[in-house]
Formats: C-alpha cells, sequence, structure tokens
C-alpha cells in the first residue's frame, strides 16, 4: 500500500512539473558532484548514533524539449569511525600504527526526475530505486598517513538491501553560456532533499566490533536502513 501511495505521488508531482514547463529543458545532459548528510531513520536511527557524511555524483539525460529526464545516482557516506593505536610488533612497542575501522554506506539509484530546465530557480523532483550496500572495514596504516595509504585492510561485514525513495530540490544557475557552442552549457547550484526507505540489512555499529587477546568477536546488528537525506553542490549541463 505505501509503495503504491508514493508511486502515485510521484506521478501527480512529475505531472504537475509537465504542465508548468512544457519542452523547457536546456540541453541534453546534466552531471554533478555534491556533499549530502543523511539522518538514519526508524529502526535505524534506534541503532546507529552518528550521521552519514560524504559524498555523491548524479548524471542525467533528458530527451529534447522534455520536462523528464532519467538518470543514476552513486553516493558514498560514513557513518560511524572508531580508531586505536596498536604496536607494530609484540616485540617492538615503540612503533605504533594505527588501526581505523569505518562503517560505510554505498547507495546506486536509478532516478526519474521532473525539471523545470530554465529560469533563475530550477525546480525539479525524483522518484528513486535501488540498493543499499553497508560495509564495515578495518585499515592499518602508518601514523602519519592518517589512514589513505593502508598497510592492510579487511572487510569485517558487508550486506546489501533494496531501497527506494522521493525527493526534490532546485537548482540556481551561477552561469549560462549564450548561443550554440560545444561544451557546458550552464553551470549551477543544486541544493535538495530526499527520503530513502531502505529494506534490511545486517551491519555492524560501534561496539560491535571486540578484539580481546589476538581474537575477533562480531556482533551484527538486523533493520531496515530508511535514511534522509539533504545535499548541496554544483550541476553542469552540457
Amino acid at each position: 500500500m505505501f509503495r503504491s501511495k508514493v508511486a502515485i505521488a510521484s506521478a501527480v508531482v512529475l505531472f504537475s512539473l509537465t504542465v508548468q514547463s512544457p519542452g523547457q529543458a536546456e540541453s541534453n545532459f546534466l552531471g554533478g558532484l555534491y556533499f549530502n548528510a543523511g539522518s538514519p531513520q526508524g529502526e535505524w536511527d534506534d541503532q546507529i548514533k552518528d550521521d552519514a557524511l560524504g559524498v555523491n555524483g548524479q548524471i542525467f539525460y533528458a530527451p529534447s524539449n522534455s520536462p523528464f529526464a532519467v538518470g543514476l545516482d552513486v553516493s558514498w557516506s560514513n557513518y560511524g569511525s572508531v580508531s586505536r593505536e596498536e604496536p607494530f610488533n609484540p616485540n617492538i612497542p615503540e612503533v605504533t600504527l594505527d588501526v581505523t575501522t569505518n562503517n560505510n554506506l554505498v547507495q546506486s539509484f536509478f532516478v526519474l526526475r521532473g525539471q523545470i530546465g530554465s529560469g533563475p530557480i530550477q525546480p525539479y523532483a525524483d522518484a528513486l530505486v535501488g540498493i543499499h550496500y553497508l560495509y564495515t572495514e578495518t585499515r592499518v596504516s602508518d601514523e602519519d598517513n592518517d589512514g589513505f595509504d593502508a598497510i592492510a585492510s579487511s572487510t569485517n561485514q558487508d550486506d546489501a538491501a533494496s531501497a527506494y525513495g522521493f525527493g526534490g530540490g532546485v537548482m540556481i544557475p551561477l552561469w549560462r553560456q549564450d548561443g550554440d557552442c560545444s561544451g557546458p552549457q550552464s553551470f549551477l547550484i543544486d541544493i535538495g532533499g530526499r527520503y530513502i526507505r531502505g529494506g534490511k540489512a545486517e551491519y555492524l555499529k560501534e561496539g560491535s566490533l571486540l578484539s580481546e587477546d589476538g581474537r575477533v568477536q562480531i556482533e551484527t546488528v538486523e533493520s531496515e536502513t530508511d535514511l534522509a537525506k539533504l545535499h548541496v553542490g554544483v550541476a553542469v549541463r552540457f
């Protein structure tokens, strides 16, 4: 029932945008890079203390003179990190290494967009369907490398779940090229938000990974993975 209501609501929003803006798309392709912040919802919020912070990229294609576009959105977020120092070797306690455990979320979505592609403020509405991939990774690195150049790493837990949702936002042009010249046609600030319904997945949270006497104990948690997200970035039409 809920999925039916989401589909009906998305169709209504897209139809309303069509009525407001027949054939106003500036160009066929749009791509963007963004910073995003996500707040776990429902069961996931009961388990996770931290927000999910990360980056994402999008690319869209719109047929000529169409207010509709289809595209892909891929994002990476971190929803918790724990670090500690360990001796390089029991016989060499003077040399230490950084051991960092990160809880990560990768989201991949097919997106249907209804948009107004011209004007000083360009609103849009999105309907999304895709997957959530949650994984926890532990990395060992030299103290001076801050975890970027790992000496060794291991994935402690991973799982995937289906996801779908809806959202919207506005794009504000920063620069636009006049005429039919090749290359970028316009640059825009893109600000938006989404609500994602994520299926059940097994994952780790803070305290789920315990190391004692050279042994590792893993306690997984299972819940739905709903997420409310905000994003801001720069998009380019070309």
